[in-house]
C-alpha cells in the first residue's frame, strides 16, 4: 500500500530536496544538476521527484532514468509501487548499488528481464590536481566539429550501452543532445586531422561536481597514454570551474580503471546500472 505522499514533489519541497542533494554531492550530481537548473516542479524538471515521506531521507528521480537516491526498504517499496502504477518511461535504473539493485528486485517481475545488469560500478572522484599532465591537444569541440565527432560518439555509445543511438530516428535526437553539450562547452576531443582519437563529455554539472562520461580512445591509438592525458585535461577543465571531477566505471573495465587511477581518481562509492529494453 502506498504511504502518505501520492504526488510528485513540488516547489514547496525545494529546500528539503536541496538538503538531501547536499548529503553526497558526487553521488547526487546527475539529479542535482537538473534541480539546480530547473527546480523541482515536474513540468520544468523533465521528470518527477518522489518521496515516501521526508525528502531528506527518501528520494527518487523518475525520468529517462529511474534514480533512487535515498531510502530504506520501505522507501524502495514505495518507489516500486509508484513506478508500477504508471507507464514505464525509463530505459535504465541507476544509482547507489544497494538502492538501484533493491529497486530492480521489486520491479523485475513486471519490467524484466533486464537487457543487462551492471551491479558493481566504481563511483570515483578526483580530490586534487591530476597526477599526470594534461594532453595539450585535447580541446573543446565546436559545432563545426560535430560531423567529425558524431561517429566516434555513436561508436562509444553503442559499445557501452549496447544500443545504436541512430537505430530509431537516424541519430537526430542523439545528435541534438550532443549539440546541446557542445553549446554548453562540455564536450572535449583530441583530433588527428578530422579523426577523433580521444573523446569525453561532462554529462552533468552541478554547483559542486562535474561528472565525466563517454570517455573513449580510438583503438588504433590505445596504449599510448592518450586516455590518461585526455582524462586529465577534462578533469582540469572541471576543476577550473570550481567543481570536483567525478565519473563511474564498470568494475570489469580494468583498463579504464587503471587510467582513472593513474590520473588520481579514487573510489568514493559503488553504483549499479540496470539496462531495460
Amino acid at each position: 500500500m502506498l504511504t502518505r505522499r501520492r504526488q510528485p514533489l513540488q516547489a514547496a519541497d525545494a529546500h528539503a530536496v536541496g538538503r538531501a542533494l547536499d548529503q553526497d554531492p558526487v553521488a547526487m550530481c546527475m539529479v542535482a544538476a537538473r534541480v539546480e537548473c530547473y527546480g523541482v516542479e515536474p513540468r520544468w524538471l523533465g521528470g518527477q521527484l518522489w518521496s515516501a515521506d521526508d525528502p531528506e531521507y527518501s528520494l527518487c528521480f523518475s525520468g529517462a532514468n529511474l534514480i533512487p537516491l535515498l531510502g530504506g526498504d520501505a522507501d524502495l517499496d514505495y518507489f516500486a509501487e509508484v513506478a508500477l502504477a504508471r507507464p514505464r518511461e525509463c530505459s535504465s535504473i541507476v544509482g547507489p548499488a544497494h538502492l538501484a539493485l533493491g529497486l530492480w528486485d521489486r520491479l523485475e517481475h513486471v519490467w524484466g528481464p533486464a537487457r543487462d545488469v551492471r551491479p558493481v560500478q566504481q563511483m570515483m572522484a578526483l580530490s586534487g590536481p591530476p597526477r599526470v599532465a594534461d594532453d595539450p591537444e585535447v580541446r573543446l569541440v565546436t559545432r563545426a566539429d560535430l560531423d567529425s565527432y558524431f561517429p566516434a560518439a555513436v561508436t562509444m555509445f553503442t559499445s557501452e550501452i549496447g544500443i545504436d543511438p541512430c537505430a530509431f530516428d537516424g541519430g537526430r535526437a542523439y545528435r541534438q543532445r550532443l549539440g546541446g553539450l557542445i553549446d554548453a562547452q562540455r564536450v572535449f576531443a583530441r583530433f588527428d586531422g578530422d579523426r577523433v582519437v580521444f573523446k569525453a563529455e561532462i554529462g552533468a554539472m552541478s554547483r559542486a561536481v562535474g561528472q565525466i562520461q563517454g570517455v573513449w580512445v580510438d583503438p588504433e591509438f590505445r596504449s599510448a597514454g592518450i586516455g590518461r592525458g585526455g582524462t586529465a585535461a577534462v578533469a582540469s577543465a572541471i576543476r577550473a570551474h570550481g567543481r570536483v571531477p567525478s565519473l563511474y566505471v564498470n568494475d570489469f573495465n580494468v583498463g579504464a580503471r587503471r587510467v582513472y587511477e593513474a590520473v588520481g581518481f579514487e573510489q568514493v562509492s559503488t553504483f549499479a546500472t540496470i539496462l531495460i529494453d
